[in-house]
């Protein structure tokens, strides 16, 4: 009997702990620009999936070029723009405005960017496959310090090609004002 009440309160305690550790706010680190390299080793064979992180907010909703603006100020510049991937040989029109790079928890990988530029709302998110029944509060986190009201808004300069337009940009967010002024292509 007293083996069983043992037994059957270790089993809640167990339970209960599992419970909370998944409503626990993730930790969020940015990956610098310099640890690009050991991130793409470190999850070289990641199975990337969007799953987990579309369900509609209100940060979808908000500019993207905003986003980015508040993705200044609360992780620094970004962990790649199109100017690093022109200088490895992508074409332009295959390529981003930016993109951070993340590790959730030490140990779960995670990618945001731009969708079109400076052109949309929202953000682009994939994460590592086996967590996605972790994403949805991945998300609500980044969302809450994205959207943080005491979060002032960073200035960034960038550059962007548009396919559709077929047209260079810059994009940016200096003393408060948001521009996409049209530019020859840069030489990087």
């Amino acid at each position: 009997m007293i083996r069983k009440l043992i037994y059957s309160t270790l089993l809640l305690f167990i339970t209960a702990s599992s419970a909370l550790a998944q409503f626990e706010e993730p930790e969020i680190r940015a990956i610098s620009h310099s640890e690009r390299t050991e991130f793409q080793e470190k999850f070289r064979a990641i199975a990337w999936t969007g799953q987990g992180l579309y369900n509609p907010t209100t940060i979808d909703r908000l500019p993207t070029i905003e986003l980015r603006a508040r993705m200044q100020a609360a992780f620094g510049s970004p962990t790649q723009t199109i100017e690093d991937l022109i200088k490895e040989n992508f074409r332009p029109g295959k390529a981003i405005q930016f993109e951070y790079w993340f590790i959730v928890d030490d140990e779960i990988p995670m990618m945001i960017l731009d969708l079109d530029g400076p052109f949309e709302n929202g953000l682009v998110y994939v994460g590592a496959s086996q967590y996605v029944d972790m994403m949805p509060q991945i998300k609500r986190t980044l969302t809450r310090k994205l959207l943080d009201s005491d979060l002032e808004m960073e200035s960034f300069s960038d550059y962007f090609y548009s396919p559709e337009r077929e047209q260079w940009y810059r994009v940016e967010y200096i003393d408060g004002e948001f521009s996409r002024t049209l530019i020859d292509r840069p030489s990087f």
